[in-house]
């Protein structure tokens, strides 16, 4: 399930079934074509990002270009799986985007203390989301210059 060489993989974090449908059709209708990893939980997304439990001896050094990332996760939340990403010499640097449906000020202050490069608030608009999806693709993907490895 990891990209080779050269693919841009985008590392999707969602708990909700619904969420990562509408976020895999929006991103496939914009014809955003690259692999899509899903983690349905905190756990599983630092399992993949530091090849440990069910991504045990993937290939780390395959990197996501961009992390979506929901902040109400089970068994680990998203602003402590960001604060893990931002503490490992291997993450500090990967473009994480928070993707939520809170309007919290707190998270978002938290989000931005612990060295988010965005954050969305998702629409609840099927059009309006997938719009914001496609702009996502095109700037995280396209325009924007990933750290090296």
């Amino acid at each position: 399930m990891s990209g080779g060489a050269g693919q841009k993989v985008i590392l999707l974090v969602e708990d909700n079934p619904d969420d990562e449908a509408l976020a895999i059709r929006a991103l496939k209708r914009h014809h955003i074509s690259n692999e899509i990893v899903v983690a349905h939980d905190g756990v599983e997304a630092l399992d993949y990002l530091f090849g440990t439990g069910l991504y045990e001896g993937r290939d780390v050094n395959i990197k996501p270009t961009v992390i979506l990332l929901d902040l109400k996760l089970p068994r680990i939340n998203g602003l402590e799986v960001l604060r893990r990403l931002r503490e490992d010499d291997r993450t500090k640097l990967l473009p994480v985007v928070v993707l939520t449906t809170s309007s919290e000020e707190q998270d978002l202050l938290n989000s931005y203390s612990l060295g988010c490069n965005s954050y969305i608030r998702k629409p609840v608009d099927f059009v309006q989301f997938s719009e914001a999806i496609r702009q996502l693709g095109m700037y995280w993907l396209l325009m924007n210059e990933p750290p090296p490895n």
